[in-house]
């Protein structure tokens, strides 16, 4: 035998034997035993594969399919090495539970495993498409994806991929193994390039009666962005929180029905006889001086103080100083959140029921004066 009988190249067949594996970057190809120069003859005119963007192949000469559109732009915008692609365990999903990216940027699992994209997510359009939302263009009309890269990628958009550079990026939902930009980014992104406000309506609403995210911390994500300048986003805005408001009262008065408590009075401002104005409460058993107020502010930011805004501190701090005052006053007051009435009703519930039980074991609350809102 002659030892000197050059070995002849693996076959190629084998590496589009996995449809996820189809769409690969020249590293990962070289990882594979594929050199540059050979992947580039492949995608001659007629060849078997082609090259939908710099750096990305795609194995087989059809058109792509949604999904192969989405790894190819990561994979563009990621330029992972090839030993980022090697033995990366499989990644968590939460395509199955999309109700989970409540804008909060806290992805199950995306901090337990490296990505094989790098530090790069889809958002916008594609982003939300991927979360199910109905109110977006099929994933294969969209002529761009919109993917979130660290700020000092050197990269440019091209191609159907579109760059969007950040100073800090959230952390990402998985779908699919996809990195994900959580949706009140992902709708952020998508509305900074929109600008017919039926559509931005739409897509502002549906992730609130959806259950996607609530409507504060998509209106901090606007604002984050700039875009609360933009009159269309303000009047969308305007139908969010009116929208996101509506829904959670709809909760509140299921909370009160189904689970048989006492009906209150509705929307009252409380107000001492002859005094000051103490502040309006959703609900209100004078009875037993238990008010309920709904809260539908952002979460108070925890120990970053870069995500405060002084309109946000101020509305934290009157919050604070008129609950203190009603309960100096002998008055209990119930906050009840519209996310803990959507996922907890019976939990919420039992917090206003124990609230109204505990009435006797108090001291007589201040009389007060109740007016209609």
């Amino acid at each position: 035998m002659n030892n000197n009988t050059p070995v002849s190249p693996r076959p190629l067949s084998h590496l589009s034997d996995d449809a996820r594996s189809r769409v690969l970057s020249l590293a990962q190809l070289r990882e594979r035993g594929v050199p540059g120069g050979r992947a580039t003859a492949q995608c001659r005119p007629g060849g078997p594969w082609q090259q939908p963007l710099p750096g990305v192949f795609l194995l087989h000469a059809g058109p792509p399919t949604a999904d192969e559109r989405l790894r190819a732009v990561l994979l563009y915008a990621g330029r992972p090495s090839a030993e980022s692609s090697r033995g990366v365990p499989a990644q968590p999903t939460s395509a199955s539970s999309p109700s989970s990216s409540s804008g909060s940027g806290t992805g199950s699992g995306s901090a337990a495993s490296v990505s094989p994209y790098g530090a790069v997510m889809i958002t916008g359009l594609a982003a939300l498409a991927l979360y199910g939302f109905s109110s977006t263009p099929p994933l294969l009309s969209l002529d761009r994806i919109d993917v979130l890269v660290p700020r000092t990628r050197r990269l440019r958009s091209t191609g159907y991929a579109r760059l969007i550079r950040a100073h800090s990026l959230p952390r990402p939902e998985r779908i699919d193994g996809m990195p994900v930009a959580p949706v009140g980014r992902a709708l952020a992104d998508a509305v900074a390039e929109l600008s017919d406000a039926d559509t931005v309506v739409a897509l502002l609403t549906e992730a609130v009666r959806a259950g996607h995210c609530e409507p504060a911390l998509v209106v901090r994500e606007l604002s984050r962005s700039g875009l609360l300048a933009r009159r269309h986003v303000v009047d969308a805005v305007d139908s969010l929180l009116a929208e996101g408001r509506t829904l959670a009262e709809g909760r509140l008065y299921e909370l009160v029905r189904v689970y048989g408590l006492q009906e209150p009075l509705w929307n009252v401002d409380l107000r001492l006889p002859g005094g000051p104005y103490l502040g309006g409460v959703d609900a209100y058993w004078p009875d037993q001086a238990v008010a309920v107020e709904l809260d539908t502010r952002a979460p108070r930011p925890g120990g970053r103080e870069e995500d405060r805004t002084d309109d946000e501190d101020e509305l934290w701090s009157a919050a604070v100083r008129k609950r203190e005052h009603l309960e100096r006053l002998g008055i209990t007051v119930v906050h009840l959140t519209p996310r803990k009435l959507r996922e907890a009703l019976d939990q919420q519930a039992t917090v206003v029921r124990t609230a109204l039980m505990a009435a006797n074991d108090r001291d007589p609350a201040a009389q007060v004066v109740i007016l209609p809102r």
